[in-house]
This record gives C-alpha cells, sequence and structure tokens, in this order.
C-alpha cells in the first residue's frame, strides 16, 4: 500500500489551492486540476469530492536531435536538456467549452451529445524557450488530455523518445487487461488486481503471427473497478490515434500507477513529429455505474468531424462469407500444391489445384444463393486471388497483387451473377503484413472493385510488419491505415480493417473506416479458444472506441461435426451467439457460420436476418465487466427494438424491464431462450422460441444458462 504522510499531505493541499488551474465538468461532478511542482506539470482528478487520479506527472523525453543512430540510443544524464517535462512556467491559460450534438453516418445512437468544458496551458522551458500546451477536456463521463506542440523557432521539428503520461490511483483496483505488444491485440483478457499484474503477466499470453511484448505492460482500453459500499468503474484509452504510435501502459504494480509506453520503430524512434502537431488524447472514463462506461462517447467526442464532402456511399451491411471452412480447416486459401510461387512469373493454370480451394465458382454461388434467399446484401470472399500458396512467413514484399483471381474465380461473372440477385461481394485484401506493397497497388486494386461494383473491402495485416522493423502500432503504420482509408474513400469504398491498431473514435472523422477487428475474435474459436466471459469484457475494452468485426453467428459450436474427435468447440450456447449481434455493436455485420448449418435452424436463424446493424437509440440494461450485458437497440428508422443478453460461465437470472418501450404502445415480442437442458459444453444447440405481447409496463424473466443468452425482436402492434 502507498504510504502518505499527514504533513505531506496537508503541504500538497496546500499547494493546490495556492497554484492549480481548476476545470470542472459541466455536471460539477468532476474536478480536474493542474499544478507545475518544481516545473514538473501534474494533473489530478475527483469525482463527486473524491480522489479518482492522484497527482500524476506529464511530459514527453525526446532525443537530442531528429538524424538518431540505428538501434536506439542509449539515454544520458545529459540529454535530459531535451526532454519537454520539466523547468516549466505557465505563461498562458485558455477556457472554452462546447455542448453540441452531432450525428455518426453509423453509430449506436442517432445523435451524439459532445459537451464539455477545456483547460490549455502554455508552458514556457526558459532553457530552452520552447512552448508546449496540455489541453484539457472534462466532460460529464470524464477527462481527456493530449499535448499540443505549435510551430516555433526552437521547435519545427522532434523525435519522441517516450511519452511519460501518469495515471496514479490511490488504491489498488480489479483490472481487466490484456498483455502489451507492439503487433496484436489477439490475447485472452486476464481478470486481477492491478497488483498482480506483474505475477500473472508471463503467462497471459500465447504465440501469434507477429509479435512482440512489452513486459509488465498493458494494453488500453483498460477496464478498472474500485470494489467495496461504493464501487466505481475507471476506463484508461487513448483516442485520436494519429500522425501517432498506439501507446500501452507500463504497470507500477506497488504504486498502482500506470505510464504510457509508446510503440517505437526499429531505431527506438517513438515519433518523428514536424510542428505545429498534437498527441493523442488520453482517456480517463468513470462513473459509478458499468452501464455508463459502455453509454460513453468520449473517445469519438474527442475525434474531429469528418471532411469527407460525400458519406453518402456509407452503409450498414449484413453479410455472409466463405471464410469459416478455411478458417476450421474444411477448405483452403490457396488454389494449388505449389510451395513457391513468383506473381509476375508463375502460370497458376499450370499448377495442380489441391481440391480444397474454397474461392471456387460453384461454391461462390451457392454461398450468393443463399445469402440473397436471406436478404443480406454482402457476401465476403477470401482466397479468391493468387498468391495464397506462400502468403505467410517468408518476408515477402511483393506476396499480392490485389487485382489478379485465380483460375478457378471467374471475377466478372460472379459479379454479375451475385448482382443480378442483390448481393455485392465484399473484396478481401490480405497484405500479409507488406503494407508497402499495399499502397503500390491501391489505386489498381480499387479501380478494379468500382469496374465490379465492390463497395466494401476487408483488409489484412497477418505477420511482420514491411516495411521491415515498422510494427503494426508503430507510427508508420498508423498513417498507412488511414492513408488507405482516405484513398477508399476517393473510389467510395468501406474499409473493414483486420489486424490493424484498435480503434480510438476515429470513424468519426474516417467513416468510411467502418469496423476493424484488432482483439481476439471468433476465428479463435477454431484457434486457442475463447473463454466464456471473453464476450463479456470486450465491450469494456475493445469496443470503446469502435466498432469490432467480430464475425459472430456460429451454429454448429463443436468441430467433431467435421472431424470425428475434434476438441475445438466455440465456448457459446447458439443463443448467445444470437445475442451477440445485440450486446456488441457491429454495422459491418456477419452471419460467419456454413449455410448448411443454418439450413437445419432456420427457425433461429430469423433472428440474424431480422436484426438491425444501425441504430437510432441503444440503452445499456445492465451489465458486469466479465459476467454479463444486457442491451437494448431500436432499429434505425424504424419501430422495432431487439434486446441481448450475456453470461460468462456462470448460470444467471435476469429479468428484462421493458420500460425503454414508448407507453401506451402495443408490441410483439419473439423470444429466443436457451433451452432448459442447454449447455454450453453438453447441449449448446437447445433453444426455445415463442412470441408474447408485452406493453412498456412488462417484465420477462431469463434463466440463462453457462456462456448462454437470451435475444428478442420486438415489433410495435
Amino acid at each position: 500500500m502507498k504510504k502518505i504522510t499527514v504533513g505531506a499531505l496537508l503541504f500538497s493541499m496546500m499547494f493546490v489551492g495556492v497554484n492549480a488551474q481548476t476545470l470542472k465538468s459541466p455536471d460539477g461532478k468532476f474536478e480536474m486540476n493542474f499544478q507545475l511542482k518544481q516545473g514538473v506539470p501534474y494533473y489530478n482528478l475527483k469525482y463527486d469530492g473524491n480522489v479518482v487520479v492522484e497527482d500524476s506527472k506529464l511530459g514527453l523525453r525526446l532525443f537530442k536531435d531528429t538524424a538518431i543512430k540505428f538501434a536506439s540510443e542509449v539515454a544520458k544524464p545529459e540529454d535530459a536538456k531535451n526532454d519537454l517535462n520539466n523547468g516549466f512556467t505557465k505563461t498562458d491559460e485558455k477556457r472554452d467549452s462546447k455542448n453540441e450534438t452531432w450525428q455518426p453516418v453509423l453509430g449506436e445512437k442517432k445523435n451524439y451529445i459532445n459537451h464539455y468544458n477545456e483547460l490549455a496551458v502554455t508552458l514556457n522551458q526558459a532553457s530552452s524557450d520552447r512552448n508546449i500546451i496540455v489541453k484539457f477536456r472534462l466532460f460529464n463521463d470524464g477527462l481527456g488530455f493530449r499535448y499540443e506542440f505549435p510551430q516555433q523557432k526552437n521547435l519545427n521539428y522532434f523525435v519522441i523518445r517516450e511519452e511519460d503520461s501518469e495515471i496514479d490511483f490511490p488504491t489498488d483496483m480489479k483490472a481487466w487487461w490484456i498483455a502489451a505488444d507492439y503487433d496484436s491485440q489477439e490475447y485472452q483478457p486476464q481478470t486481477s488486481n492491478i497488483s498482480e499484474i506483474p505475477s500473472k503477466w508471463g503467462s497471459s499470453f500465447d504465440s501469434n503471427a507477429s509479435q512482440q511484448m512489452v513486459k509488465n505492460a498493458v494494453q488500453s482500453p483498460l477496464m478498472l473497478k474500485k470494489e467495496g459500499k461504493s464501487p466505481l468503474y475507471i476506463n484508461v484509452g487513448e483516442a485520436a490515434v494519429l500522425d501517432y504510435p498506439a501507446s500501452h501502459l507500463e504497470v507500477d504494480a506497488s504504486n498502482f500507477k500506470f505510464k504510457t509506453h509508446l510503440t517505437p520503430d526499429r531505431q527506438g524512434a517513438k515519433g518523428y513529429i514536424q510542428t505545429s502537431s498534437v498527441s493523442p488524447w488520453r482517456t480517463i472514463i468513470v462513473s459509478p455505474k458499468a452501464e455508463e462506461v459502455l453509454a460513453s462517447k468520449m473517445m469519438f467526442n474527442l475525434n474531429e468531424p469528418t471532411k469527407y464532402t460525400d458519406t453518402s456511399y456509407i452503409h450498414p451491411t449484413k453479410y455472409m462469407g466463405v471464410w469459416w471452412e478455411m478458417i476450421i480447416g474444411k477448405s483452403q486459401w490457396a488454389y494449388s500444391t505449389a510451395e513457391n510461387v513468383h506473381l509476375d512469373k508463375t502460370d497458376f493454370t499450370k499448377l495442380t489445384p489441391n481440391g480444397k480451394h474454397a474461392a471456387n465458382n460453384d461454391k461462390v454461388k451457392e454461398y450468393i444463393d443463399f445469402a440473397a434467399e436471406n436478404g443480406f446484401g454482402g457476401l465476403l470472399i477470401e482466397g479468391w486471388n493468387i498468391g495464397w500458396e506462400d502468403w505467410f512467413g517468408h518476408s515477402k514484399e511483393f506476396v499480392f497483387d490485389f487485382i489478379t483471381p485465380y483460375p478457378d474465380f471467374d471475377i466478372k461473372m460472379l459479379n454479375e451473377y451475385a448482382h443480378s440477385k442483390g448481393i455485392k461481394l465484399i473484396m478481401h485484401h490480405e497484405t500479409s503484413g507488406s503494407a508497402a506493397n499495399y499502397e503500390r497497388w491501391a489505386d489498381k486494386a480499387f479501380q478494379l472493385m468500382n469496374k465490379y461494383g465492390y463497395d466494401a473491402v476487408k483488409t489484412g495485416y497477418v505477420g511482420d510488419i514491411i516495411p521491415r522493423g515498422e510494427h503494426h502500432y508503430s507510427q508508420w503504420t498508423i498513417n498507412h491505415y488511414y492513408r488507405i482509408a482516405e484513398k477508399a474513400n476517393e473510389y467510395k469504398i468501406m474499409v473493414n480493417s483486420h489486424e490493424s491498431v484498435r480503434p480510438g473514435g476515429e470513424s468519426r472523422t474516417y467513416p468510411n473506416y467502418i469496423s476493424a477487428e484488432a482483439a481476439r475474435g471468433t476465428e479463435y474459436e477454431a484457434f486457442g479458444g475463447n473463454n466464456p466471459d471473453h464476450q463479456t469484457i470486450l465491450p469494456f475494452t475493445r469496443w470503446m472506441g469502435g466498432s469490432m468485426d467480430y464475425t459472430p453467428g456460429i451454429f454448429q459450436t463443436k468441430l467433431d461435426y467435421y472431424f470425428p474427435g475434434d476438441k475445438r468447440f466455440v465456448k457459446t450456447t447458439l443463443v448467445k451467439q444470437l445475442a451477440l449481434y445485440v450486446t456488441m455493436y457491429m454495422p459491418l455485420q456477419m452471419a460467419a457460420d456454413l449455410p448448411e448449418n443454418y439450413k437445419r435452424h432456420m427457425d433461429a436463424f430469423q433472428f440474424i436476418k431480422d436484426v438491425a446493424a444501425d441504430w437510432d437509440d441503444t440503452k445499456i440494461l445492465s451489465a458486469e465487466p466479465g459476467d454479463y450485458i444486457v442491451t437494448a437497440r431500436k432499429a434505425k428508422g424504424t419501430e422495432n427494438w431487439f434486446v441481448g443478453g450475456i453470461t460468462d460461465e456462470n448460470k444467471r437470472d435476469y429479468t428484462v424491464d421493458f420500460s425503454f418501450l414508448d407507453k401506451g404502445k402495443k408490441y410483439e415480442a419473439t423470444i429466443y431462450e436457451d433451452g432448459k437442458d442447454a449447455d454450453y459444453i453438453n447441449n449448446p444447440q437447445s433453444y426455445n422460441i415463442y412470441k408474447k405481447k408485452i406493453t412498456s409496463k412488462s417484465k420477462i424473466n431469463f434463466k440463462m444458462v453457462r456462456s448462454g443468452g437470451f435475444a428478442i425482436s420486438i415489433k410495435p402492434l
């Protein structure tokens, strides 16, 4: 435990009273204090008069010049004179406030409210005559702060060695976290106290296609809970990560303190900055209710409005895909048995087919037929293009050209066939981490998409990034993701990015970047598996800054159905798979299972057909990270509501109170619930469906089984 003497505490209180700049939230519940202690900037945060964040340092360490040597320079004491973390005096402060309502192109609500009070403190470092601005925005749901670097004589270009923004908590708290990695977030979430993170860190992750772990550090968004009689939920994250690396959180377990740790390039540089510029926002969302944390839109509010002049092409999409059968090992992405191909030399028509290539004309037409018959708008096809024979693990730069189909994939015929049935095909651009190659081919790839009527692309970044020495979350690669989004916008194309950086509300600025993966999705049910509490944690962590392409809807959860004796299985009931369409926000919404499995459960499949993908309203009815989530959403432009509830490995009773419905109206609810004998291990496909007339006064009790749930479709009568 931390030890603070009475004398030190009184001195600190006196210091705050004399020197601090105070900022309060619009509702007055939050108070942020900024101060300089012997030239070092600090801030703290209170909620309802109680300290949430103790005095925490701010600042950055810099390299001595912009021409750093290969492999990170060793910091020397004399280098400290380059840093922007001490020797400051306050020369100015400006205050502002805003209360606006804005409409996301796609979102969980029709309107988002952006209401904050702002304090911008200008600091001058006399020894170097450099100025920086620390800007704070205090909302009714928490705090955001960032650094701003005005263009000036002594600060035109600089290279960041590290950002040292601290978040110092007064007590040990429960934490839901994943281990920090410069290249992946595809790890099982861990649950422990802050003080226990170092002891559990080494066993908290498994292998990944690209991996560079950061010892005793965790990734954000990080979910925390102060337990006891007056619980408090805290979410730590970052927003508007643009032209800057993504950050991680170093853990000081004994002091319950976190510090930013930026993703470097191979030289150890963590940001090449040309002024004027700004850092991302560091975010701290706080509420006594977990439901209010989930409902926060602070990260989106901290991003700039889009500069796109036309967003009419951006739309919610429900899609199926030639995908899951490759994930489980039933089919393959590659066309041939070759192990070494050259895109500019190999004649793929002369290669020996492997007999398992999924993206073939006949199979794709079967998927198109089923998707069209059931009202879907899109069909993703992976493995359509040449190069999959040796696509991974060879540091191969020219790995795909994104325009040449395999011999058994007639792109013209299949597009005409799909369009005749009201289906748009969704393009797949796996880069194998060769981001530079993708930029080289992007125009031709998007021109091909325009030619054949594709309006959405799933990009992928499996493996180490090329240019070699960059990471998935380093500054160069972050810039790449948004260069691709901007390029896609030129061609009126929506982007669904996989193995990329987790979002921090950037979809407000880049609304065609409609979804991303950047976490452990359904595919891992066929790899290392996902724990039953996984889906009850992700909305509190990965989902805080934007939509995830989680790819739910697996009805055949046990893989021994395909491969007798196979022990792999999806650790949920069938009904929980339905509920995920509501508890997880996905404007690009996949029904991921094989058509043959849906055909055996068309009554349950009806919910996936009915559920919306874009919303006018969202209400988090009840939630506890790691335990359960119950969410109600109102479909865009209709009076239809959908409710989803999920639980972890524990059985759970929950009563839905329908008071969110309009008073005086009558509705018909179609209810999907776990069967009485359902169990995610022993009987996952047991379910019950019935209809019931309800009003705003109605209540219905549900008995969720282990890793089960319920789903409700509600229409006015």
